[in-house]
């Protein structure tokens, strides 16, 4: 009973330690973000960040290298889960996508840049280029883990992956920018559905896999 009750303390303990690390990290890139609009991110030093946060300078060195560091997973720690989730979850058997499931993917996409909307304009305005690159990266290295496991036709033809990187990143990025730059006109839910629409008149087969439209 002693070693059971040691090891639900042990177990508690690290629960409540991760939930700090994921506490800090969100204060860090809070006050990256508002620094943002600030200053240039030249001028943004890590003293910057650690006294927007309100933590020492040793905390901060704990979860990131430097600046550069926060600047490359601040997209990821925003973005992957929700696009982890189209790889992951729209697949079914049979080589199935249901179109009502990348609608509900793609329309949270939505709902979390609009509720960032000053920050994703600052990106995607390209004004800042730093920013506007790394967002790109981040996409583009994303699509291609997606696009490695498929194989995009369009009849007999193989359709080069950069490519169809290219196309979906571009029209990802210019369709959210639309979106916030007038001020959010049409649903979350309208906007993944016409996005959806632009990806897919194409007419592109990818490799075996099927829409199915509920």
């Amino acid at each position: 009973m002693l070693d059971r009750g040691k090891k639900i303390n042990k177990e508690n303990s690290m629960k409540k330690e991760d939930l700090r690390i994921i506490k800090t990290k969100r204060l860090i890139f809070r006050s990256f973000v508002d620094l943002i609009f600030e200053k240039d991110f030249a001028a943004i030093t890590v003293q910057d960040i650690a006294d927007r946060a309100m933590i020492n300078r040793s905390t901060f060195y704990s979860h990131f290298h430097d600046k550069q560091d926060v600047l490359e997973q601040v997209f990821p720690y925003v973005l992957l889960p929700l696009l982890g989730s189209i790889e992951n979850n729209i697949i079914e058997s049979g080589n199935v996508i249901r179109e009502k499931k990348i609608i509900e993917i793609v329309t949270k996409i939505f709902l979390q840049v609009k509720s960032e909307k000053k920050f994703y304009l600052l990106v995607l305005r390209g004004r800042n280029m730093i920013l506007m690159d790394t967002f790109k990266k981040f996409l583009r290295e994303h699509f291609s883990e997606v696009f490695s496991k498929l194989q995009v036709k369009n009849g007999d033809q193989i359709i080069p992956n950069d490519f169809i990187i290219s196309y979906l990143v571009t029209t990802f990025m210019s369709t959210i920018y639309w979106w916030l730059e007038n001020d959010c006109p049409l649903s979350a839910e309208n906007m993944a559905r016409i996005m959806i629409k632009l990806i897919s008149s194409a007419g592109l087969a990818i490799g075996s896999f099927r829409i199915e439209y509920d």
